[in-house]
């Protein structure tokens, strides 16, 4: 067997056993799914599980990397893009992106799954967009990170909601949501400094 035949069949095996434990995270919490269960929905035997992951919570970390890992390339692929500077726009391009892989997006970004994991990824999104903001409305960096810290949290609130209704807004009109409530935080804080001053 060739190597091009063999990495497409490890390619292969993976995308069944993911599909088949996805499938079954749709319905039950991790500590319920047994490896045998995983085996028998993606049609492999265990000794092949094995040979890619030691149990379902590797299996699960593992699905969590690629998604930070492909997260990671699709925002600096965007971020590189000189002809769309405005956050509306890429906020817009992210939501897109999120629904476009929207099995993996529910099962990693809902409310029952980590949460920590969920800001980590928040934060690689909202980064692309906060810079613009803070750029665009003259705000001190540690004031910045303030409506960063409190917006954040919001996001993956917002994104949940979202998923929690299949989501049925349009992608245009939750860009547009999480940039205005950005931007009244921004420019409720201007209006605090001013009267400081």
């Amino acid at each position: 067997m060739t190597k091009t035949n063999e990495d497409r069949r490890i390619k292969y095996t993976k995308m069944v056993i993911r599909e088949s434990f996805i499938a079954l995270l749709e319905s039950k919490p991790i500590e319920s799914i047994t490896i045998k269960a995983i085996c028998e929905g993606a049609d492999i035997n265990r000794t092949t599980f094995y040979m890619h992951y030691t149990d379902q919570y590797a299996l699960l970390q593992s699905i969590k990397q690629d998604f930070y890992d492909n997260i990671q390339t699709f925002l600096s692929q965007l971020g590189q893009d000189p002809a769309d500077p405005n956050a509306l726009r890429q906020a817009d391009k992210i939501f897109e992106y999120l629904k476009e892989n929207a099995r993996v997006t529910k099962l990693l970004l809902s409310e029952r799954s980590d949460f920590m994991f969920q800001k980590h990824v928040m934060q690689l999104v909202y980064d692309l967009i906060m810079n613009q903001l803070r750029i665009s409305k003259s705000i001190s960096i540690q004031d910045a990170e303030y409506v960063y810290e409190y917006a954040i949290t919001g996001c993956v609130g917002i994104v949940q909601k979202w998923l929690n209704e299949d989501m049925l807004k349009p992608t245009k009109t939750m860009a547009k949501m999480v940039v205005n409530m950005t931007l009244g935080l921004f420019e409720s804080l201007q209006q605090e400094t001013f009267k400081a001053d």
